[in-house]
Parts: structure tokens; C-alpha cells; sequence
């Protein structure tokens, strides 16, 4: 019989086998068993994103010489590819890392091998939260299990050519101009320009809403609004120096409005004479100064580093969709008091941003970006033509004239309609001086009650929870890592002196990052903190002309409304999509997400109907209701002030959704790769990166002095 040779099986090495010395932290989950180092410190989810697990696809592996073969004798497995931790790079094969010749592959057919994924020749890795790592040369790595209770489905990786309207699937490709990026005079001001209009809606629409509440006329309303822009553009620029130096608008957040509603609508205010606008104007200003001083020191003082261990995409996605869905009774009731204007408005904005989105006027989605505004004017403009051509007008009635004294049935019938539909009803903006300079106490005086400060207070936390999450996403759009717990803490406590001026100045409400920032940004693609600067500057001009306040002030009351549903809309769909940093298909996290926004509308509710009587408050319209809690909650003790914090307190719908949110998410066990913890960057490391010390270092060499404060900065 002839002689067969047969293949040398290598000699094992000691036992155990020793392994090689590595530099980087200790991975868990499928990063263990796969060997794959993530560039962060900490791990979440690696899925696109709907919160889906990427795979890539098989490709034949390269085959090496056997002595550069490294196997490890325990379960059979090459070993993996290392990856440096810090800015995404390109990891090139090693000896230890190739994988076997044919002669060696033989052998080891007859072993039983694990299944394998292969990650496939210059192909993207997708790494937690958005970031990205290079892959030359494949290698082969074992399939992580799945978890029986949670099985996702494998989609294919994202084509150049696929449909990307966020920008949430590339953080670096698709960016036009990265927060550091100067491109130009010309070009900063209109991105500016473009920044500032795609987001009008957020900044104007809130005292729209709050002026007449508190009894005030359309003067005192373009007197509020030119305040409003005044501040955002201060407020901004103060942001992106000194605070989280990210390419942020400050403004007026629907956080503050139903706490604002909740004061205005206090039994105190109830049954005044008169016009009482700066009364409660000025309690508001009491309330916001001290809440304030609370965020200031919340965030100065670290306690914002530690409070952030509390705070996940599962606390922030049901606490922000909250917001959105807690005026629902105020929104479409509006519009119906002149259908054929406020639901075209909404069509219109539908149309542009959904089907229009990928029409490009001269390499811009216009359509897409400025939905908004388009719509307001397109709107406008024929509520305009309907008023002129007299379909509005009614023989014999004038909708100036009291309703007490209008007679005629027919007038009392029309004149409701008038009001609401026609476009000449305000004037605002002939009312308005051409020039007006905003100044602090202006209302005068504040009033200060430690009742309504303990709400705005409350207030504050929620506030500083949504700007969290837009400096997380936001960052992983333009930024080369995301901030340190310093510079998040930094950041709050500016935010903090933010409403301090926004208090001092009087705009109706505290001052934060708008959570419409992050998705203006993924559309249109510019990240440049110089444009962001720039368009600040000119709000601040803006606002000095008193006639763009009296223009704002004059939308009739049925467009605002219309916005307000979009916004409203788009604010609960932009909460929800921080889901996608955590794994959206455990059960776990439904749970959680579904009980704190069913609880977040159950529980107010309870509170809002508690004790009510039909028509008791017949002086209150019927949107505004729910907001006069406080004088018949199911708190009823003999300390009225408690009461007062109670019952208002647990009726906001942000509030209840966010207590729940953040206790589930923190007692129930789940794993940082399920629950998507974000990542924040590592003092030290970023420290020693020059990219990550110029995107959140302060300028002016303002930084050397917090430099013996850890806690507030890099």
C-alpha cells in the first residue's frame, strides 16, 4: 500500500495559551466573543438606524502562510483584528490576525467550527452610537448568539445611493460642513440665514400662544416676540462660545409652555379685571430667574455629570414625545374654527415635506427644508386673496365691534368665522415703532413665589434632559467625538444663565437648546458653528426692528395653530427617534417606552378631570382647561402651597413620562448594549486629541481657568 502524507499538525503552545498584551478596555457582549475593540470606551448597540442589527455579507477568506497562522487552542478561533481606540481608522491585517492555508484548513475541516461572519474586503463596521471603524482585509469572526427574546431581523448595509433625507446614517459623508468648517463669508450667511428660517416655527409660535393667555393684545404680543429673538441670538451665541460650543439655537422650548400655562391659568389670575398681561408676566419672570439658579448650579457644580448616569435614549425618547403629545387638545380644535385655512396649511407643509423632499432647487432641498415657512406663506397669501375678494364679509357686521353689542343673529353667527379666517383683524404691524430696543426688567419688577419657582424648577431637569440628547446627536453628526460629562455639565450650567436672561428680559418662558436643531442639521447638512454665530447676529438686528415683530405678531390665530400641529408632531417624532442608539426591538425597552407614554397622558389626565364640574370654569376656554389643575387636584391638604406643587406638577405629561422613564430604565436589568447607554467621551483621552480639544475647548483662552475644575470642562 503506498505511502500517504499525511498533514503536520502544528504543535499547541503552552497551556494556557498566553495572550497577546493589548492597551484597550475590556469589551462585553458580542464584542467579547467576537474579539472586536470599539473605539469608545463603553458599548452600545451596533445597529443602523431602526435599531436593527447589521451584518455584513460572506467573502472567501485570503489565505497566508502557516507560520503567521495564530489559532487558539481552546475553541478553535482565529484570533481578531485589534482596533485603536480613538479617531475611526483603517485596522490592516497583522500575522497573528490572517487566517489559515488550505494545507491547515484540511486539518481543521474534520473539527467541528462554529458558525462565522465574515466582514467583507473596505467594507464599513458599523461601532455604537453612529461612529464608524475601516476594514481593509477581511477576517473571520464568529456569529454572536441571539438572544431568544429578542430576535432581529438582518438588513443589508445602506447603498450611497439609498435614500438618506436625516443624514442619521452617515455622520461624516454626507455632511457638507463639519462644526469647525469656515467656508466663507458669503456661504456662513446663508446657512445661517437657512438655519435660523427652517426653525422660525420653535421660536415665534410659543408667545403667539402665551400673550393673549395672559390678556395681552397684539402689541404687547410683537413687543414679546422682538424680546424672544433679541434673547435666542444673545443666548446663542454665549452657547457656542461658552457652552457646549456645538452648533445649537437657543430659544423658547415647548418645555416651558405648560408650566407658563399652569401659572397663567393659577386661581390667583382668576377673575382679574382689566388687563393683567404684565401681572402674570412678571410672576412668570420670578419663577424662570429662580429655576435658573437652580439649572446654573446643577450644572457648575458637576452634579449634571452624575446625574447622567440616570440619563439614557430610553429616559429621553418617551420624555421628549411627551412634550409633543401633551397638546393635543389645543392643536386641531384651533384649526377648526376656519377649516379651509388651517387644514390646507397643514396639507401644504405635508406635501412639501414629504413628497417634495427630494426636489433639489440648485443643489437644495428647499421643499424638505424650508416646509415650514413655505407653507405659513403660501397660506397666507390666500387667506389674504379669500379677505380681499370679500369672502369674509358679512353685510352689516364689523368684527371690531364687542360681541355684547352686535344685535343682529346673522352678525353673532358670522362673526366667529371672521375673526378666525380673515388676515386684517390684526394691527399689529401698524401698531409696531420701526425701531425698538429690548431691555432687561422691561415689565417691570418680577414677582417671586416659591410655589410657581418649585414647578419652574421641576421644569428646569426636564429642560436639561432634552438638551442632553441634542448634544449627543448632534455631535455624532459633526463633531469628531462626542463631549465629555464636563462639557455636558458645562454646558447646563450656561444654559442656566441662558433663561437668567431670559427671565431678566421677559420672554414668557426659560431658555434651551431646541430640540428642532438636530434634525434641521441632518437635513440640510451644515454643521458650521461659524454659521450658526452668524445667523445669531442677525436675529439680534432683526429684533431691533419692532415692524418684524408686529409682522410676526399679526399670523392669524389659525395658522399658528396649524403650525403648531406640525411642530408638535415633529417634537414627538424626534423624541422617539433616540430610540435608535438603543436596541428598539427588546422587549425591555418596549415596555418601558410604551408605559411611560401611556402613563404620561392616563395619569395627567386623572389629575386634569379630577373634581372638575361642567362649565366651571366657563371664563377659561375649553384648550386651556386642563391647566387649571391647580385649583381642584386630588392634593388637598391644609398647605396650600404643596398642593398647588403637587397637582400641578404630576399633570404635566413630560414630567410623569420621565419619572417613570428613569426609574424602569434604572431598576430593571438590562445590559449597556440593550438599554444603548450613551457614550460620552473620556476626559483624559480627549484630552490628548487635538480634534476633540479644538471641537469643545473654550475660546479666548477661557479654558485655563476652569482647567483646576474637572467637572466643567475638558
Amino acid at each position: 500500500m503506498a505511502n500517504i502524507d499525511l498533514p503536520k499538525r502544528p504543535r499547541p503552545g503552552p497551556w494556557p495559551p498566553v495572550q497577546e498584551p493589548t492597551t484597550m478596555p475590556a469589551s462585553t457582549s458580542w464584542a467579547k466573543k467576537t474579539g472586536f475593540k470599539p473605539k469608545l470606551s463603553g458599548e452600545t448597540n451596533v445597529s443602523n438606524n431602526s435599531g436593527q442589527i447589521l451584518l455584513p455579507e460572506l467573502v472567501p477568506p485570503k489565505p497566508v502562510k502557516p507560520s503567521e497562522v495564530q489559532v487558539d487552542l481552546e475553541s478553535g478561533r482565529r484570533q481578531p483584528i485589534p482596533v485603536a481606540n480613538g479617531e475611526p481608522s483603517v485596522a490592516k491585517t497583522t500575522p497573528s490576525t490572517a487566517t489559515t492555508t488550505t494545507k491547515d484548513q484540511n486539518v481543521l475541516k474534520k473539527r467541528k467550527e462554529p458558525e462565522v461572519v465574515v466582514v467583507p474586503k473596505s467594507s464599513s463596521v458599523p461601532v455604537p452610537n453612529g461612529q464608524q471603524v475601516r476594514v481593509e482585509n477581511p477576517v473571520i469572526h464568529p456569529k454572536p448568539p441571539i438572544r431568544e427574546e429578542n430576535v432581529v431581523n438582518v438588513l443589508p448595509q445602506p447603498r450611497d445611493d439609498d435614500d438618506d433625507d436625516d443624514g442619521y446614517g452617515n455622520r461624516v459623508s454626507h455632511m457638507k460642513y463639519q462644526l469647525r468648517d469656515s467656508p466663507g463669508l458669503v456661504p456662513i450667511g446663508f446657512y445661517g440665514f437657512q438655519h435660523y428660517i427652517s426653525i422660525l416655527g420653535s421660536l415665534i409660535l410659543i408667545p403667539l400662544v402665551i400673550v393673549p393667555a395672559m390678556g395681552g393684545d397684539h402689541e404687547d404680543t410683537a413687543m414679546v416676540v422682538s424680546t424672544v429673538l433679541f434673547v435666542s441670538g444673545v443666548t446663542t451665541l454665549l452657547h457656542t462660545f461658552f457652552g457646549s460650543r456645538l452648533p445649537l439655537i437657543q430659544g423658547p422650548s415647548f418645555v416651558f409652555l405648560a408650566p407658563a400655562l399652569a401659572i397663567i391659568n393659577s386661581p390667583e389670575f382668576q377673575g382679574l379685571n382689566g388687563n393683567n398681561f404684565k401681572r402674570v408676566m412678571k410672576e412668570l419672570q420670578g419663577a424662570i430667574i429662580i429655576s435658573s439658579a437652580f439649572q446654573t448650579i446643577l450644572g457648575y457644580s458637576g452634579l449634571m455629570s452624575i446625574f447622567l448616569r440616570l440619563i439614557n435614549p430610553v429616559v429621553v425618547s418617551p420624555t421628549i414625545a411627551a412634550v409633543g403629545l401633551s397638546f393635543y387638545s389645543y392643536g386641531f380644535p384651533q384649526v377648526g374654527t376656519c377649516l379651509e385655512i388651517g387644514a390646507v396649511q397643514i396639507l401644504i407643509v405635508i406635501l412639501f415635506a414629504l413628497y417634495l423632499r427630494k426636489v433639489s432647487v440648485f443643489g437644495h432641498r428647499v421643499f424638505l427644508i424650508y416646509a415650514v415657512p413655505l407653507g405659513l406663506a403660501i397660506t397666507w397669501a390666500i387667506a389674504f386673496l379669500l379677505t380681499e375678494t370679500g369672502a369674509y364679509t358679512y353685510k352689516g357686521c364689523d368684527v371690531n365691534v364687542p360681541a355684547s353689542n352686535i344685535i343682529s343673529e346673522a352678525c353673532r353667527k358670522h362673526i366667529p368665522k371672521m375673526k378666525h379666517c380673515r388676515v386684517d383683524t390684526s394691527h399689529a404691524l401698524k401698531a409696531a415703532p420701526w425701531f425698538r430696543f429690548p431691555y432687561p426688567l422691561q415689565w417691570g419688577i418680577p414677582i417671586f413665589h416659591w410655589k410657581t419657582a418649585l414647578v419652574m424648577c421641576m421644569v428646569s431637569i426636564i429642560a436639561s434632559v432634552d438638551s442632553v440628547g441634542s448634544y449627543h446627536a448632534s455631535s455624532l453628526l459633526v463633531a469628531s467625538k462626542p463631549p465629555t460629562p464636563g462639557v455636558v455639565s458645562r454646558a447646563i450650567g450656561l444654559e442656566g444663565i441662558c433663561s437668567l436672561l431670559a427671565g431678566l428680559w421677559g420672554t414668557g418662558t426659560g431658555s434651551t437648546t431646541l430640540t428642532e436643531n438636530v434634525h434641521t442639521i441632518a437635513v440640510t447638512k451644515v454643521g458650521s458653528r461659524r454659521s450658526v454665530e452668524l445667523g445669531a447676529c442677525i436675529l439680534i438686528l432683526l429684533s431691533l426692528v419692532g415692524k418684524v415683530g408686529g409682522f410676526i405678531a399679526s399670523i392669524p390665530d389659525v395658522m399658528v395653530a396649524a403650525l403648531l400641529c406640525v411642530m408638535w408632531a415633529m417634537l414627538a417624532a424626534l423624541g422617539l427617534s433616540n430610540l435608535r442608539y438603543s436596541e428598539a426591538g427588546s422587549s425591555r425597552n418596549i415596555i418601558i417606552v410604551g408605559l411611560s407614554l401611556f402613563f404620561s397622558l392616563s395619569i395627567p389626565s386623572y389629575f386634569q378631570q379630577y373634581g372638575v364640574t361642567p362649565n366651571a370654569n366657563s371664563s377659561v376656554p375649553s384648550y386651556f382647561q386642563p391647566y387649571t389643575v391647580a385649583s381642584h387636584g386630588p392634593f388637598r391638604s391644609k398647605y396650600n402651597g404643596l398642593n398647588y406643587v403637587l397637582n400641578t406638577v404630576l399633570s404635566f405629561n413630560m414630567v410623569v413620562a420621565f419619572l417613570i422613564a428613569v426609574i424602569l430604565d434604572n431598576t430593571v436589568p438590562g445590559n449597556r448594549q440593550e438599554r444603548g447607554v450613551y457614550v460620552w467621551s473620556d476626559r483624559d483621552t480627549a484630552r490628548r486629541e487635538p480634534a476633540v480639544t479644538k471641537d469643545y475647548e473654550l475660546p479666548f483662552r477661557v479654558g485655563r481657568l476652569f482647567r483646576w475644575v474637572k467637572w466643567v470642562g475638558l
